[in-house]
């Protein structure tokens, strides 16, 4: 049989049911109406539900097919007029076999909002989770390894050793189905703490206009109704998608000890913190990323993590927050929690709405939908089950709860004075860098209004050695004017040349003969070298071509020790012989 596509909605006197039945004939149609069980039948579809209040056939209902549309409408009557029922958008629910809403799921969804009518303590008394514990506890190491337990309610196991493909693309526990909560708790504090970037975090902090604007973003929940619990699920509905994967849910029952709800709670808290983050970070608009930031910065969803207090999964989502995503900011911590506070007093519809729209996410990405199979699915089928009044209730302590930098234990105050000293060092040092150029320009303009003045040249030239030691100015390269015998004396050595070129050095050979005495070897060469100037002059016609070739060695006639003065520039490497 087929489950159709339904709606209910109310109003104080009746109950308002919109069945999408196409392709059938009204005479097919039969209806069952008792007290809280409603049955429709029309081939080949079939309706069951479990209704939240009692309703009842009194001559006041009424019924209608549209054959075009193919929907059937039927008005019912309340059994108790002005009686509001509860969690109607809740449709897994309500399509639960009455059998199904017996004492266990009942005392379940009690107790995991902390509270218990008379009876059901001597039932959770009949049944002790302890023990079972504690046979799990005297089994040996190996055994207990074998055994580790994560997901919704800690009831699964062995899940990642069929899918090691897909393990690093979805956690980041390297081996969960072997290593204990503790010690996951362990790796996951190092990988923060490793991977935290000092200069990302400051980066954010300092250049933060467009976080700025992410803050200012008022995401879909802002606009629900907070006078209360009923306006505020009126106010929400559910898309058709929505209510098609509801319906495809399967409708099961959560034995949970009383430990054991309260992870549940906290783990619930956490994946609405991360999705509270990567809506306002999108602007309401999902993207590829989205999915990763999700589960990111969730330590239920990225480590398997399990907390046992409300501050511990608020300290945990702000590390994360500050070491993973692309704005890392403790603003954007503070602004998540403000919105899940908000979902929270917005009650179960818009809890379940968010649920639902991070199934959707992990369900279009190829390896996250096994984050589903873990955790969502089973949050969007109990979160059904739940009171509204238990919901709201986490709303002041999300508020109240105190949420410091430091107790994110990443040195953020430390880290925040360094930067602001060094940032005001750098704005003095730029200010006296601005004075002091200001004053070089007031003294440089003085200097050169009075080198204009015959008389006011020596008083500028005081002033500039009151202000500081001046450069002597850099010799200007040789002309071959200077180098000629006709502006030097006989006997005195040219100025050096840096870098003469090779037509210089024919230039010097022509011009040795003038005034230089010119020596083929250095002194202390195995040979001899002449003894008089004579004998260098006669030797100067036939030894010019190996001089030029090798270098050249210069004696005045007042000097005895040759200086090498030049070498060859044609490419040859040249012995460059300094005599003493």
């Amino acid at each position: 049989m087929i489950t159709p596509a339904f709606e209910l909605s109310q109003d104080p006197d009746f109950l308002n049911l919109v069945i999408r039945v196409p392709y059938t004939r009204t005479s097919e149609f039969d209806l069952y109406i008792d007290g809280d069980d409603f049955k429709f039948f029309a081939k080949p579809y079939f309706l069951r539900l479990t209704l939240p209040g009692k309703i009842i056939e009194d001559g006041r209902e009424k019924a209608s097919f549209d054959i075009d549309k193919g929907v059937f409408t039927l008005r019912v009557p309340k059994e108790t007029a002005g009686e509001h029922f509860e969690g109607l958008q809740m449709l897994t629910s309500l399509l639960a076999p009455k059998g199904s809403r017996s004492a266990k799921p009942l005392v379940e969804d009690i107790e995991a909002c902390g509270g218990s009518v008379t009876g059901e303590d001597e039932d959770d008394e009949d049944f002790d989770w302890q023990v079972e514990q504690e046979v799990y506890m005297e089994t040996s190491e190996e055994q207990l390894k074998e055994l580790q337990k994560y997901g919704f309610g800690n009831q699964r196991s062995g899940v990642f050793t069929r899918l090691q493909e897909e393990l690093t693309d979805v956690i980041d526990v390297r081996n969960p189905d072997g290593t204990t909560s503790s010690e996951r708790r362990l790796q996951r504090l190092d990988a923060e703490t490793t991977v935290f970037c000092h200069d990302h975090y400051l980066a954010d902090l300092f250049e933060d206009l467009e976080i700025q604007g992410l803050l200012k973003f008022r995401p879909w929940w802002s606009d629900l109704s907070l006078d209360g619990i009923q306006q505020g699920e009126e106010a929400l509905s559910f898309t058709d998608d929505e209510k098609e994967q509801l319906r495809k849910f399967t409708n099961r029952s959560y034995l949970l000890d009383k430990k054991t709800r309260f992870q549940v709670w906290l783990g619930l808290v956490d994946i609405i913190l991360a999705y509270c983050y990567e809506v306002r970070t999108t602007e309401g608009e999902h993207n590829v990323e989205s999915p990763w930031t999700i589960r990111k910065l969730s330590g239920t969803l990225c480590w398997l993590e399990t907390y046992s207090s409300l501050q511990e999964v608020l300290v945990t989502f702000g590390r994360r927050v500050l070491c993973y995503p692309l704005y890392r900011h403790f603003a954007l911590v503070s602004a998540a929690a403000q919105d899940a506070a908000q979902i929270f007093q917005s009650g179960k519809a818009c809890v379940l709405k968010c649920l639902l729209d991070i199934h959707k996410v992990f369900r279009e990405n190829e390896p996250a939908y096994i984050l589903n199979d873990l955790y969502v699915t089973d949050y969007c089928v109990w979160i059904q089950r739940v009171k509204s009044k238990k919901i709201t209730a986490l709303t002041d302590p999300i508020r109240n709860v105190p949420l410091r930098k430091k107790d994110l234990e990443l040195d953020l105050e430390a880290l925040e004075a360094a930067a602001a000293l060094v940032e005001e060092e750098q704005a003095a040092e730029g200010s006296s860098t601005e004075s002091q150029s200001d004053s070089d320009d007031s003294s440089s303009g003085d200097t050169s209004d009075q080198s204009d003045d015959g008389p006011d040249g020596a008083k500028g030239g005081a002033e500039r050695a009151q202000a500081g030691p001046l450069q002597p100015p850099s010799p200007a390269p040789p002309t071959l004017a200077a180098l000629t015998s006709a502006e030097r004396e006989p006997g005195t050595l040219p100025p050096a040349c840096p870098a003469a070129p090779s037509q210089l050095i024919q230039e010097l050979g022509e011009m040795v003969e003038e005034g230089l005495w010119i020596s083929a070897q250095p002194r202390g060469s195995k040979h001899s070298q002449s003894s008089s100037q004579g004998e260098a002059g006669r030797g100067c016609s036939q030894a010019g071509t190996a001089t030029a070739q090798r270098g050249l060695f210069l004696e005045t006639s007042s000097s005895k020790n040759p200086l090498l003065i030049v070498r060859d520039d044609l490419g040859s490497d040249l012995d460059e012989d300094y005599i003493d």
